[in-house]
């Protein structure tokens, strides 16, 4: 069914445009002109030019007077379906089986500027019903309330609908068993499917998929209910934030929130991850808004188009809808359309399609325009959906600020122009809007599935707008009545419409009454839109045991249609099927270019996973695979919005960036402190003397220290990095010493805390009571067993060994990094056949020492224990000239020949 859309909150480091205000309002704000924060260079681009003068205070217009403000294309209309004040901060709708129309109101959302009590339980769901079928919906109740920032809302049967809130683990199901209207029973359905954190990044909308999985956005994984309960599978990462929908084929397109775009649409997402070149056509990104004439943009100055005061780089997106209808213009039908409540925008998007590869046009682009704009600064399109009646739903938040509290902290840019418009006064609105065109009115047929028999369910599997052939095949699922089994055999063989026969396919499969030979009817079907479908179906069956359907993946693969060939190796992989890369070079000798060649090559050989830094994957261990997985898991889903999804960081045009690049980054790379700092309390503004689209990043301490310790030690192994891991424990101490941090911090001053790495030169004096080599290794060293600089004592490791170092003149100290590994252990006469051993040659037990004349000693560190690979020393800051390390007393009996070693030696602390 429809996707579950919400809000637009706009990702990871987004960019969100604040309201403004009306002209020809005469109210006056009294207050003086606003000044620029302490500190800030007026000649900034991000500030230049900024009028902060006392503004008239944005007013909200009535629902006629927003009307007027629409800017449509000729013959198309749109008026209210719902408004306030029967509902508040509308984020999605949905309609169930009767056709009723459930409302995701985010009530806590954005009351004030620091969104204060945003997770008070205050939030709703309401449900709506049109009864006099006149297009407005005027009889409503509260059917869940008391909510916590709830994530979405699914119906699931009849008087039933599925949700979660916010900083929770579970999905419920809430059921109205007694008619009122409102739900009265709780049920836990599924856990293990929620994060915590900033609203902004936590998962959203829960999706009916034609395949009978339920998927959401974040989780890269897609779940299902069954009669020995819920299952889930793993799946590609969907990179999305605020929107899911699917076509006519059950494909789902994915909604990026911060990037502005689709985030994953290409191929189904079960199928996992591809890189595939040139997704977006030339200017794609850029908005078309209407003249709004406010200079509101989060990233500044920079971010808008003079001299109308729009945005000209697309910062967030919010909900999407495969049109399906049958109530507009068939031009429409298939055709992608998302909301841009940055630039007050409703986008239409053209997918061309060629050799099985997907690109995305703006429809509107050469016009220089878009589907639907608004001059109004309130219009703020957060969802839309094809509707019951064939139309298309806009759900309008219509809200004063719409940018979560992090981002707009006090002296900011985006908190001026709230203080100069009183932004944060427009709360508790919303609106819902129907599009309609000349000529074409809406379907007035009353929708009442759940009240009618199965076989009539069956007949809505042919009806031309697909809301009614997604609802009537989950009701069928979900009823669970297999007296239609022949109806709906009959009808996916030889039915009168391909998307009738491709759902009857899919009933069957999610009634557990799809069998062998149907399946394999169809895999032979003229149509090659069945003969997918066939294949995606069978996967089902062979995963219960039929591996015959190998051998039907392997003759598919040779067909001359590209997208039944994609498909053969997309099922074929999926399932794991033996011996497949000889079948996939078969295929792609068939189809050497296209999509065919592109699915093929990275099935054979998928992309080389980011660099996890010097070591190959089998010198890890199995916990630093685990945490690489886990943060390279959280990366795709969440970080990759802004960070782009190879750490190069996501390009605006322009030569700007969204959020600094991670890969390669000497500041990912020194001291971990730098980027843990970052996650917990967020970075604002420029950064090492660059501005960036997304302006900051927001704080995540809400994570858990290994989420966090996870996160870290990807990006400073991952992205073509090459650094230390960092622990869980690392973090909990990092948290602890800056508990007190209240705000974001500046990257200057934030650079002045955070221990900076002193690197050896030729003043620095090293001596050590056994030498091999006095030499610092640094970063530029190889790490291999034969060649390398550092130091080791030579001989076996004893009480009282020391190494040190002088520097020209003190430092400020905090921290010794080394590296330790392991040394091969030659026996004196070499054994044929015999293997040298290999000796962990870390030291067993140590002492951190300072001076200040090198006479006079303090211990700072006392009985340290050393470890193989990395080896990070944490004191007390010290002001010093001398460091030494010193060995005391081993605490096992250390084997003879077993001496102590270092090499790539860092030195950290305060400049």
């Amino acid at each position: 069914m429809k996707k579950l859309a919400t809000w637009c909150l706009l990702g990871t480091m987004s960019m969100s445009l604040l309201t403004s205000f009306h002209v020809d309002h005469t109210s006056i704000n009294s207050a003086d002109s606003l000044r620029l924060p302490a500190g800030v260079d007026p000649n900034d681009e991000n500030w230049k030019g900024i009028d902060l003068s006392p503004k008239n205070p944005i007013q909200p217009l009535s629902v006629e007077e927003e009307a007027k403000r629409f800017q449509l294309p000729p013959g198309y209309k749109i008026q209210p379906v719902l408004t306030e004040p029967a509902i508040q901060q509308p984020g999605e709708i949905v309609f169930d089986g009767n056709g009723r129309m459930y409302v995701l109101e985010l009530r806590s959302y954005m009351l004030d500027a620091d969104s204060k009590n945003e997770l008070e339980p205050i939030s709703v769901i309401s449900r709506w019903e049109d009864k006099n079928n006149d297009g407005v919906y005027e009889t409503g109740t509260t059917f869940v309330d008391k909510l916590i920032f709830p994530r979405f809302v699914l119906p699931y049967g009849k008087d039933a609908v599925l949700t979660m809130e916010s900083d929770t683990d579970n999905i419920y199901k809430y059921t109205d068993t007694n008619g009122d209207g409102k739900a009265d029973k709780k049920e836990l359905f599924t856990t293990k499917y929620g994060r915590s954190g900033n609203v902004e990044h936590q998962q959203a909308f829960l999706f009916y998929g034609m395949d009978n999985w339920l998927y959401s956005t974040v989780n890269a994984f897609r779940i299902r209910e069954t009669p020995n309960g819920i299952i889930r599978e793993k799946t590609g990462a969907n990179r999305a934030q605020w929107g899911i929908t699917q076509d006519d084929n059950g494909k789902l397109w994915f909604q990026g929130g911060a990037s502005g775009v689709p985030s994953h649409f290409q191929f189904p997402i079960q199928y996992g991850n591809y890189d595939v070149p040139n997704e977006l056509a030339k200017g794609f990104e850029v908005p078309w808004g209407a003249a709004v004439k406010v200079a509101d943009m989060q990233g500044g100055m920079d971010e808008i188009r003079q001299p109308d005061g729009s945005l000209n780089r697309v910062t967030g997106s919010a909900g999407n809808d495969i049109y399906r209808g049958d109530r507009l213009p068939a031009s429409l039908r298939g055709q992608l359309f998302y909301g841009e409540p940055v630039a007050r925008i409703v986008r239409q998007i053209n997918p061309v399609v060629k050799d099985g590869l997907t690109t995305l046009h703006n429809v509107f682009q050469d016009q220089k325009t878009e589907f639907l704009k608004s001059t109004d600064p309130l219009f703020r399109p957060v969802d839309m959906a094809t509707a019951p009646d064939g139309t298309m739903y806009i759900v309008d938040m219509y809200h004063g600020i719409i940018q979560e509290g992090q981002w707009t902290p006090k002296d900011s840019y985006l908190r001026l122009k709230i203080d100069q418009y009183q932004l944060d006064k427009v709360v508790g609105l919303g609106r819902i809007w129907r599009v309609t065109y000349e000529g074409q009115e809406r379907d007035k047929k009353p929708v009442r599935m759940y009240d009618e028999k199965s076989a009539t369910l069956v007949t809505y599997l042919n009806h031309p707008n697909g809301w009614w052939q997604d609802m009537a095949q989950q009701v069928l699922v979900l009823r669970k009545d297999k007296s239609v089994v022949p109806a709906l055999k009959q009808m996916a063989l030889k039915g009168s419409t391909m998307n009738g026969r491709i759902h009857a396919l899919w009933t069957l499969e999610g009634l557990g009454a799809l069998t062998a030979p149907t399946v394999q009817q169809l895999v032979s079907d003229a149509n090659p839109r069945m003969r997918i479908q066939a294949l995606k179906a069978s996967e089902t069956l062979y995963k219960a045991g039929d591996k015959s359907f190998a051998a039907t993946y392997q003759k598919s693969m040779l067909e001359a249609d590209p997208e039944v060939a994609m498909q053969a190796i997309f099922s074929a992989k999926f399932v794991k099927v033996p011996e497949l890369a000889e079948h996939v070079k078969a295929s792609i000798e068939k189809h050497p270019t296209g999509g065919v060649k592109l699915v093929g090559d990275q099935t054979i050989t998928p992309p080389k996973p980011r660099q996890n830094g010097p070591f190959n994957a089998t010198e890890l261990s199995k916990d630093q695979k685990e945490i690489l997985a886990r943060g390279e898991l959280v990366f795709a889903e969440l970080c990759s919005q802004c960070h782009g999804n190879d750490g190069m960081g996501k390009s605006m045009g322009n030569n700007k960036l969204l959020a600094p690049a991670l890969a390669g980054s000497f500041r990912i790379q020194s001291h971990p402190e730098y980027a843990v700092r970052v996650l917990l309390h967020g970075l604002d503004g420029v950064v090492d003397g660059k501005n960036y689209a997304g302006g900051m990043m927001q704080p995540m301490k809400e994570q858990s220290d290994q989420w966090i310790a996870d996160v870290v030690s990807y990006i400073r192994n991952g992205l073509s990095n090459d650094a230390s891991f960092v622990t869980a424990q690392q973090v909990a101490a990092i948290r602890a010493k800056t508990s007190k941090q209240a705000s974001m911090y500046k990257y200057e001053a934030l650079m002045k805390v955070v221990p900076q790495e002193f690197p050896a030169d030729a003043a620095w004096k090293f001596t050590a009571s056994n030498t091999v080599s006095t030499r610092v290794g640094g970063n530029a060293s190889p790490r291999s067993a034969t060649n390398y600089e550092g130091w080791s004592t030579g001989i076996t490791q004893a009480k009282d060994m020391w190494y040190q170092i002088e520097f020209p003149q003190p430092y400020t100290l905090s921290e010794f990094h080394f590296t330790s590994t392991s040394n091969f252990k030659r026996p004196p006469k070499p054994t044929p056949g015999v293997a040298p051993t290999m000796i962990a040659t870390y030291p067993r037990l140590m002492h951190v020492e300072t001076s200040v004349d090198g006479v006079n000693w303090n211990t700072h560190v006392a009985n340290w224990k050393g470890k193989e690979g990395d080896n990070m020393v944490s004191f007390d800051q010290v002001k010093t000239k001398y460091l030494r390390l010193k060995l005391g007393e081993s605490l096992t009996k250390v084997a003879d020949e077993i001496p102590w070693s270092m090499r790539q030696v860092k030195i950290y602390g305060l400049k």
